[in-house]
């Protein structure tokens, strides 16, 4: 799935969950342990991780551009169609059918400045990227 000529590029992540009941995971990721199913589910975990990765792009974009930011919200909102989850029949993806993001920022900037700063943000962000456009998955399955 990688190419070996990219792959010196990469930084790698590796977590692994274990099953505490049907809708509970525990999570080590090696630097923390967290439950999802817990606090949140599955679906606001995903759409947590938009909003903490547009904030720390942000911050990282801001600082590149000289712009101080005195404060940031990201509001994330997406739906999801549950019926193939179910087993249902649908025409339906399981995953979300859209998702919306809106930015509320209080920065010392222009709203030029602030308009590539946010062209910056689309651009660089790691996890709207892989929610935007398509990366593989490889699922295989091992038994105890």
């Amino acid at each position: 799935m990688v190419d070996e000529d990219d792959e010196s590029a990469l930084s790698w992540y590796t977590l692994e969950g274990t099953r505490i009941s049907p809708k509970r995971m525990a999570v080590d990721t090696g630097d923390a342990e967290f439950e999802i199913g817990r606090d949140v589910n599955p679906v606001e975990y995903m759409l947590s991780s938009v909003a903490g990765c547009l904030n720390s792009t942000g911050t990282m974009v801001a600082r590149d551009m000289d712009i101080r930011i005195e404060s940031l919200s990201v509001t994330v909102e997406g739906g999801v169609d549950y019926s193939a989850y179910r087993g249902e029949e649908t025409d339906a993806r399981p995953g979300f059918q859209g998702i919306e993001v809106d930015i509320e920022i209080d920065a010392e900037a222009t709203d030029d400045e602030l308009e590539a700063w946010l062209e910056g943000v689309k651009t660089r962000c790691p996890i709207t990227d892989n929610v935007e456009h398509e990366t593989g998955i490889d699922v295989s399955l091992s038994t105890v």
